[in-house]
């Protein structure tokens, strides 16, 4: 016997059931809202894994075709790999629900959700959150829930609450905020331009809802939910800190992470993990956890120094951002290059133009087949960070942080009418000590700037992290967080905007949420910052997009054709086009409509080819003229190929002033002639005329 749950959300019922499927996994929610169906599951290893020092939690969000009623494509027709909409989603479900699990729980849980059905009224990504956080409350897996997630979009102006797939589309927002019953403990947004002020009403508007789903949780598990279980603790012990402690003062330790070079700093730790290893040789419990227990020694030192004394640790102000530049232009032949470096973060990025028809296609949940126009790779090689591994391709983390900095261009870029190109940039990470993904969007921006794309406003990026006290009053901001900031403290805030507002916002924590003043805090330090980068990093690099694209970009001219024509250009076959392309040696691409795009990099071959199809698709008129070639002799005339598939005949008559016997006394096949059009004969065919050229 199972039990169902319902509640309005956004004009719509949500509604949970439990116990009626999946009853051998930890919790398990069957969630419906309209007619999309999610199955959540949480299941957790009874015992901790050992050997490692960190919670083993592993988050999917399973797209099954049939949920849309397709099959899928490529020879095996079934499912393959996590799209990156899968991929993001999971990252989006981990964020908020990573932090409320205890700290020393070591235990292998996985967050399984399985999308049955779309409506396209309900995105299945929504669901899913809601599903993972219920079904784990209610299992007996330990948890400091629940939490709850609103999606808030925009249209003209109005707030929409967990907006439609088509809304979420074509709106300026795009916000997702997760909370427990008391704070914010994730933001994740895309939005054109939203000022800060109406973002922070927004996010408090999506807070407000989840305080009701929350109330709606709250109930399911006090009906169903499990009791917690008990798990082995992987704290370190007290006695061992006090033991580090007399080893390894906290003024040594002070000294030993105080520094603005990281390989030094990395360099006094290895000598004090030494020193402890010699120390503790004979106790091997304590050796095994010894790593875990120097990162938590130094996690203490910084926030202490940064929260009582607002020292960091190389030295900055809270607000200071480390010193910054950029150059444009430094790999050549590509179409646009651009370097960011701010510190020890470097990112190199490159664009690169390419005809609308090398626009990625993404066949996903989405009702119709979507595809991407404008794409953004984020790479993190092993050795941006000083370590070797072998490269295995992009992992959660690079895909995330390519689809922040492509949601933050997004808006500035131009529509496919006024540049009709596919964008692509690829960020090499050449350095990383921080927030790799804001210095991503500076350089990608500049980087579209150079190779003449016509960006609207120029974006920046930044990160603000937090280190917090005992009570909610006492905490730090920190401006332009580097790497040891970013894993010692709370908070890792990336903000990315024009002069004008934001567009888009990624907010990962540690704790158990923020409170508002901390919100409306880091967002306008991050919109301080920002402006500071572009007035005195980017705008001295490169101020506007070049006018026209790079020498080494392909050029497209785009004209239109009538619709009932495309097969007269294509010809049977595809001879006439391929004719046209071999003639000219550019590219052309026809869609239904008739719009025609003719890409190369020699312009006379473009006009040349421009030309020809303008031939193919005109009615001709008697008196035109026309340059073509002998392509067949007969008794009675020639025949003169004039454009690709369009072939005239001019009569024996009309080849010469002067009367001649045979066609071949004057004309050879391959002649070069220019004729004038006599309009139709009798048979239909072009009738052309030498002689009164």
């Amino acid at each position: 016997m199972y039990k169902s749950y319902s509640i309005e959300i956004g004009g719509r019922t949500l509604t949970v059931d439990v116990g009626r499927v999946a009853k051998q996994a930890n919790g398990a929610a069957l969630m419906h809202y309209g007619d999309t169906t999610v199955l959540s599951t949480a299941t957790a290893s009874e015992k901790p894994r050992e050997g490692i020092d960190f919670f083993p939690l592993s988050v999917e969000f399973e797209e099954k075709m049939y949920a849309v009623g397709k099959i899928p494509g490529g020879f095996n027709k079934r499912e393959g790999k996590a799209s990156e909409n899968a991929v993001l989603t999971a990252r989006v479900i981990d964020r908020p629900m990573r932090p409320l699990f205890p700290k020393d729980y070591r235990n292998d849980c996985t967050l399984n959700n399985l999308v049955l059905s779309v409506d396209p009224a309900c995105r299945p990504e929504l669901v899913a959150m809601l599903g993972s956080a219920i079904a784990t409350s209610i299992s007996d897996i330990p948890f400091c829930g629940p939490c709850a997630t609103t999606q808030i979009g925009m249209i003209n102006g109005e707030f929409i609450v967990n907006p439609s797939q088509e809304q979420w589309k074509t709106g300026d927002l795009n916000l997702t905020v997760a909370s427990t019953s008391e704070k914010v403990i994730m933001i994740e947004a895309g939005a054109n331009e939203i000022p800060e002020d109406k973002m922070i009403e927004a996010i408090y508007m999506a807070h407000g809802i989840n305080q009701e789903i929350i109330a709606f949780i709250n109930k399911i598990v006090a009906e169903v939910g499990k009791p917690k279980h008990e798990y082995v603790s992987c704290a370190i012990p007290e006695e061992m800190f006090a033991a580090i402690k007399e080893i390894v003062p906290p003024a040594e330790m002070e000294v030993a992470v105080f520094t603005d070079e990281k390989q030094v700093r990395e360099e006094n730790i290895r000598q004090i993990t030494e020193k402890l290893e010699e120390a503790f040789a004979d106790k091997e419990d304590w050796l095994a956890v010894l790593s875990e227990a120097i990162y938590q020694y130094e996690k203490k030192t910084v926030r202490k120094m940064i929260l009582k004394d607002h020292k960091r640790p190389d030295g900055r102000e809270i607000t200071q951002i480390r010193p910054l530049a950029a150059e444009v232009d430094l790999i050549p032949r590509v179409h646009g290059s651009a370097m960011f470096t701010r510190g020890q973060t470097q990112i190199c990025d490159i664009c690169t133009l390419a005809p609308l028809s090398d626009m990625q296609k993404v066949d996903g949940l989405d009702s119709n087949e979507v595809s991407k126009r404008y794409m953004h790779h984020y790479n993190f090689p092993s050795y941006s960070v000083g370590e070797t591994k072998p490269s295995r391709g992009p992992g959660r983390r690079e895909i995330g942080h390519g689809a922040l900095a492509e949601r933050a261009l997004i808006p500035v870029l131009p529509s496919e009418e006024e540049f009709p190109y596919a964008i692509r940039c690829v960020s090499e990470t050449f350095e990383s000590n921080g927030s790799t993904s804001m210095a991503s969007t500076c350089a990608s921006c500049m980087s579209l700037m150079a190779a003449g794309v016509p960006i609207k406003k120029m974006v920046a990026g930044i990160s603000c992290g937090l280190v917090t006290g005992d009570t909610d009053d006492d905490y730090v901001l920190l401006t332009d967080i580097q790497g040891l900031e970013d894993f010692f403290g709370d908070m890792d805030f990336k903000v990315t905007g024009t002069t004008e507002g934001i567009t888009a916002i990624q907010m990962d924590i540690k704790i158990h949420g923020l409170t508002r003043p901390i919100v409306e805090g880091a967002i306008a330090r991050c919109r301080e910052a920002r402006l500071f980068i572009m007035d005195n990093c980017m705008k001295p690099a490169i101020s506007e997009p070049r006018p026209t694209v790079n020498e080494y970009a392909p050029k497209i001219i785009q004209i239109k054709i009538d619709p009932e024509k495309i097969g007269d250009v294509v010809g049977q076959r595809g001879k006439t086009i391929n004719a046209i392309i071999d003639q000219t040696g550019v590219r052309i691409d026809i869609t239904d409509d008739g719009a025609v795009s003719i890409c190369g990099t020699d312009q006379a071959m473009m006009d040349k080819a421009v030309e020809l199809i303008k031939i193919i698709v005109t009615e001709f008129e008697a008196g035109q003229i026309f340059t073509g070639k002998v392509v067949s002799i007969k008794e009675f005339g020639a025949f003169v190929e004039f454009a690709p598939g369009k072939e005239g005949m001019v009569h024996i008559s009309k080849i010469a002033k002067e009367r001649i016997n045979r066609v071949e006394d004057v004309l050879t096949l391959g002649d070069v002639v220019t004729v004038k059009c006599l309009g139709k004969d009798k048979m239909g065919r072009m009738s052309f005329s030498i002689k009164d050229v």
